[in-house]
């Protein structure tokens, strides 16, 4: 019979913890990494701009290939690359030799991922892309392993040392692999001339996407919604318009409907602040003058920088001639997410 002492569970007999050793190594860490990194500098020169010329010269995509943690920076540039112009994919080596070679086309490239440059499942599948005509430009700490010797180019992204303090685990090296893919990227989508608002329409599920696609005819308000009256119309017009529309203002126009002015809640508090008596006003003894405006062909986030730089709640838009065609707030603009 077993009897129950009430001893909780036993205490761990592993070593205690050690803060000024954890802090120590993290910080050996980043400096080897920054070593690694560094180091790519002065080993980048003819192959890099060899290796960016070929890449833009592909027909078809960029396939990016590795094994291990090798692998895990391949999806990474892979996913740089696709964002940033150039077409890209990742294939697993393993999966290439089961039926997934099927994928790579004569027209592509293999950007192939290795620091040792002897992954078994890379090499055995080298002379068929050979075979196939497939370009191969090699990322790989060994320039005279197999994937060295078989491709086109080699890019050394070499390390003298490990983060680990086993030497074992790929650290450094795969910070250098990731920073020579990340290169490569950035060379590429200046080459291509890429811009800004190609890099959203990447994106359009983010906050980059909304602010550059979404444009103020996207999210102003348009036809009976804008506010507005003439400059004689009496100043009780004027309130109802305000109430009627709830944007906090309402413009004033001509007869074309050219904007001359604008009146806002923050224009009638000071008015009743000063105890001026506005019933016999028109909304031309009122209205602000010369009010900010901006252009209907505009993005919705160039009417975000407008109000936050005036610090001003509402912008009213205009066309080509000056004559109001909408009206948009700061409430639209965040509805619309693009602030």
């Amino acid at each position: 019979m077993i009897t129950s002492t009430g001893a909780g569970p036993a205490a761990s007999t592993g070593p205690a913890f050690d803060a000024a050793r954890a802090l120590r190594l993290a910080q050996e860490t980043f400096e080897i990494e920054a070593e690694a990194v560094l180091g790519l500098k002065a080993r980048t020169g003819e192959a890099f701009a060899r290796a960016v010329e070929k890449l833009l010269g592909v027909r078809g995509r960029v396939v990016v290939m590795g094994m291990g943690k090798s692998g895990h920076i391949g999806r990474k540039v892979a996913a740089t690359l696709a964002s940033t112009g150039t077409p890209a994919m990742f294939v697993h080596p393993a999966e290439a030799s089961h039926g997934d070679l099927g994928m790579i086309k004569a027209i592509d490239l293999v950007l192939a991922i290795s620091n040792g440059g002897e992954s078994d499942e890379i090499t055995v599948i080298l002379p068929v892309l050979k075979r196939l005509g497939v370009g191969l430009v090699a990322i790989t700490g060994n320039s005279d392993s197999t994937l060295g010797r078989h491709a086109d180019i080699v890019l050394d992204c070499g390390v003298t040392r490990e983060a680990c303090p086993l030497q074992l685990a790929p650290t450094a090296s795969t910070t250098a692999q990731l920073a020579l893919g990340d290169a490569l990227a950035v060379s590429l989508l200046d080459a291509r001339g890429f811009r800004t608002e190609d890099f959203a329409r990447s994106h359009p599920g983010g906050a980059l996407g909304r602010k550059l696609l979404t444009h103020l005819s996207d999210v102003m308000r348009t036809g009976d919604a804008v506010p507005r009256v003439r400059a004689d119309s009496a100043f009780p017009a004027l309130m109802r318009e305000m109430s009627a529309k709830g944007l906090g203002a309402s413009a004033v126009v001509d007869d074309s409907d050219r904007v001359l002015g604008i009146f806002t809640d923050g224009d009638l508090r000071r008015l009743i602040e000063q105890g001026v008596d506005l019933r016999a006003m028109v909304a031309r003894d009122v209205m602000h003058p010369g009010p900010k405006t901006i252009q209907s062909d505009a993005l919705a986030a160039e009417a975000a920088q407008l109000m936050e730089q005036h610090r001003i709640t509402s912008v009213l838009v205009v066309d080509a001639e000056g004559r109001l065609c909408g009206a948009v707030n700061s409430n639209d603009l965040m509805r619309a997410k693009v602030i």
